[in-house]
């Protein structure tokens, strides 16, 4: 009897912690770096990476540019608002890559996580990666 309760509180164990990290899963993931899941520019290694605390703010990182902004969080959504400051010149290209990208972020309203991987959808999906280096 003793045994067969230590063996069902095992398997109950196991389970739980076979599953506890699946379930823990679907948290957005505050003060993680999360890269965009693009290849770099043409000379460049640089790629763009988001960065939200629980607090809401927010660190952008674009293809140029760097800003902050400011995120609300609920189960299923998202807003960004970005603050745009002024920045030093940069090539054409990556200043209207970073335009466009502002913008899809702008317009961000759902979330999902799907392991390590974070899509931001609105009119566009984004995909971004959490850094586990």
């Amino acid at each position: 009897m003793l045994r067969r309760r230590f063996a069902c509180c095992l398997a109950v164990l196991v389970a739980s912690a076979a599953f506890g990290p699946a379930l823990a899963g679907d948290a957005f993931p505050f003060g993680s770096e999360l890269i965009l899941d693009a290849a770099p520019l043409r000379g460049s290694k640089r790629i763009p990476m988001l960065q939200i605390e629980e607090n809401g703010s927010a660190s952008i990182d674009l293809w140029c540019a760097r800003l902050h902004g400011q995120v609300t969080v609920d189960d299923a959504s998202i807003t960004i608002v970005p603050v745009v400051t002024p920045q030093a010149p940069c090539d054409p290209d990556r200043e209207v890559r970073d335009a466009t990208l502002l913008a899809t972020l702008a317009q961000v309203t759902a979330w999902r996580r799907l392991g390590e991987v974070i899509e931001l959808s609105g009119p566009t999906t984004l995909r971004f990666r959490l850094m586990t280096n």
